[in-house]
């Protein structure tokens, strides 16, 4: 049996669940948000033994604990929808009630085969971790400095004519008051502007910088345990400046993306990455230099591939399958 745990909106299981049911494989979805509203659970110790079953009361499907076999930790989210409604301090507290069961469910059932992993996944997001481990397997990165002090910042940078500001962990804000997402992407700076940029502006967070890499192009590669698919982004090519500095602001500018055939040397060492890091799956950001080089930015060991298959063809979606069908 396979657990897939997400969340109502997300689409990315959809192509993995019919491969499923053509071949009359079991699955069953959890989605997080509706833990209260949608389902009926139970987790039992009796005799020294453990075992637990959920069912969705909306299809009346069920699964036994002892029955899963695989899991496919997607997107889930916390618990937010109640049966019933009371005062919002008992609210806020089933809630978080029902996201304390939720989450030491799943570290039950960390020793089960998992694409994605509550156990690894927050662990392996860490932008310092990922350096270390990228420079071990021989990958190329960018010089690197968090700091929340100016002179650190200057001191660094100063090498350079530019740097990338980017985000640590939050790359984006939801303002209540207009209802808008504002989202924070990479910013290329000039490093003689840094200089006019007052004290305060570093000390009220976190700067993380790196030198600016020059691009012929850049690469989103998926890895679903050792399988290797390697999407090509033309985003120097675009016509305006949106997306040449981070890819994700040229989606509405025609930027094209095609199959790219990957050096077997790279791909070895993405998947000794994920290895290294515990994961089954990641999603990598490369540049490839003018020159030719391989520079390593980042992975996302939970990352979004939908849209790589959409625009390419490449059959991620088959692969996620199939490695998660070896195990149930």
């Amino acid at each position: 049996m396979l657990l897939i745990i997400t969340n109502k909106e997300d689409v990315h299981p959809s192509p993995v669940i019919e491969l499923f049911n053509q071949k009359q494989v079991s699955v069953f979805r959890l989605n997080t948000e509706a833990l209260l509203t949608d389902y009926e659970f139970s987790w039992w110790c009796e005799n020294g033994n453990t075992d637990f079953y959920i069912k969705n009361t909306q299809n009346g499907l069920s699964v036994l604990g002892s029955d899963i076999t695989a899991i496919w930790e997607r997107r889930p989210e916390e618990p937010k929808d109640l049966p019933i409604t009371s005062t919002p301090e008992i609210d806020k507290h089933n809630r978080e009630e029902a996201l304390g069961f939720l989450r030491f469910l799943r570290f039950y059932l960390k020793d089960i085969f998992s694409i994605g992993s509550i156990a690894n996944d927050r662990i392996a997001a860490s932008k310092m971790l990922q350096t270390r481990i990228a420079s071990d397997v021989g990958f190329l990165v960018p010089d690197t400095c968090f700091s929340n002090r100016k002179s650190e910042i200057l001191n660094f940078a100063k090498k350079y004519e530019y740097i990338i500001l980017k985000s640590i962990d939050s790359d984006n804000v939801w303002n209540e008051r207009d209802e808008m997402e504002y989202v924070f992407y990479a910013q290329k700076v000039k490093t003689d502007l840094l200089c006019e940029m007052p004290e305060e502006a570093f000390l009220q967070t976190v700067s993380y910088v790196q030198n600016y890499v020059e691009k012929e192009y850049e690469l989103r590669i998926t890895v679903v345990c050792e399988q290797v698919f390697a999407c090509k982004i033309d985003s120097q090519l675009l016509a305006e400046d949106k997306g040449k500095v981070d890819w994700r602001q040229g989606y509405n500018y025609g930027m094209k993306h095609t199959i790219y055939e990957l050096p077997a040397e790279v791909s070895g060492k993405c998947v000794e990455f994920l290895q290294r890091m515990g994961l089954n799956f990641g999603c990598f950001d490369f540049i490839v230099t003018p020159s030719g080089g391989y520079v390593f930015l980042e992975c996302n060991p939970n990352g979004q591939w939908l849209w790589v298959e959409l625009e390419t063809g490449l059959p991620i979606s088959k692969a996620i399958a199939e490695e998660l069908e070896k195990r149930v």
